[in-house]
């Protein structure tokens, strides 16, 4: 392999000539770029310890009245990229939500696309384009590109919720923002997950004529998700990992263009091994409490926890409890990477 060329190679009347016309040789940082073998990564496996944020995350809302915060939220950054940089992976935002009963959250829209994940408390609500989404323990919600949507707290006690965007690959593309509304209206008919898309398999009848929708189900109750998890589990193989995704029921496909979302049970005692992936993914601990290694990293996991592993990582879960199965929701950026041509799997986790 030859070695490339260095910038201090070149005379310096060059470089300045150069420069004046806005111009640069690629060659001496070209494997910066486009390194040999595997990609060059920042991001550091990472745990959020729950007991960490929460009391902070309350004094927030002592600190800080929402109509001052307008979202009140700490940001769990990865410091292998910089805590500036309010990114949990290269492409995934997360943050911690408080909202206290009676407060609202304003109606806006905006550019990326998120999702909500309950932690804690009862008695919250999200509406998307008027269709108000009450927010249970582990339920999941989406609140996809450009549509209207607020939060407000009908109930007592603090709610928590988790926050998981693709802010940063839109913001890097320069195409972040967002527009506020007026309060939304809201439909007084429960959620689609209560009506039309009550159980997987079945459709309303009619959406087979129709042109398939972007986003039908905007709500994923966490009783369903843990009921077919221990249902599938039934069913499957001892070498077999329990983990479903969260999809579109029209189309099968992802909920969302650029995030994936599954959730994942550890039978009593298991120990797995996932396959090696080129999609980044952080993992939110629902039940449970066991140990992950990614890479060279041990990370110690208990239930409302939340941790990082960064692309191509060798991943390994293990569930502590021997009597009792462990429950784990993750966000990945698997869509983002299949639209763009570039997503992989690795038979082999040791082998790049």
């Amino acid at each position: 392999m030859t070695a490339l060329g260095t910038l201090e190679e070149l005379p310096p009347d060059y470089r300045q000539e150069l420069t004046g016309f806005n111009l640069l040789p690629l060659w001496p940082s070209l494997r910066n770029f486009l390194p040999y073998g595997k990609p060059i990564r920042k991001t550091t496996p990472v745990l959020w310890r729950y007991e960490d944020i929460r009391p902070l995350l309350l004094r927030a809302g002592e600190l800080t009245p929402i109509e001052k915060a307008e979202r009140r939220v700490l940001v769990l950054a990865n410091p292998g990229l910089g805590l500036d940089q309010v990114r949990a992976t290269p492409t995934i935002y997360l943050g911690m939500q408080l909202i206290l009963p009676g407060e609202a959250a304003p109606n806006h829209r905006h550019t990326p696309s998120a999702i909500r994940f309950a932690v804690e408390g009862d008695g919250a609500y999200t509406v998307v384009e008027g269709e108000k989404l009450p927010m249970s323990r582990g339920d999941l919600i989406l609140t996809p590109p450009k549509l209207w949507h607020e939060h407000g707290h009908e109930g007592s006690g603090p709610v928590i919720w988790l926050d998981a965007l693709d802010l940063p690959l839109v913001h890097d593309i320069e195409a972040s923002y967002c527009i506020d509304g007026e309060p939304q209206p809201v439909a007084n008919a429960p959620d689609s997950s209560q009506t039309a898309y009550r159980r997987a398999g079945l459709l309303p009848y009619a959406a087979l004529d129709a042109r398939k929708r972007d986003f039908p189900l905007l709500r994923f109750p966490w009783v369903d998700v843990r009921e077919a998890l221990l249902g599938y589990a039934s069913g499957c193989g001892p070498d077999e990992s329990v983990r479903l995704a969260y999809i579109n029921p029209e189309t099968g496909r992802e909920c969302l263009p650029t995030l994936g979302f599954s959730a994942l049970m550890l039978r009593p005692g298991e120990e797995i091994r996932l396959p090696r992936r080129s999609a980044s993914v952080v993992f939110h601990v629902v039940e449970g409490i066991g140990t992950a290694k990614i890479d060279d990293i041990d990370i110690d996991w208990t239930e409302a926890d939340t941790f990082a592993a960064p692309t191509h990582a060798d991943v390994r879960l293990h569930n502590s409890a021997d009597a009792t199965p462990a429950f784990l929701f993750s966000v990945d950026d698997a869509p983002m990477q299949r639209s763009l041509g570039i997503y992989e799997t690795f038979n082999d986790p040791a082998v790049m």
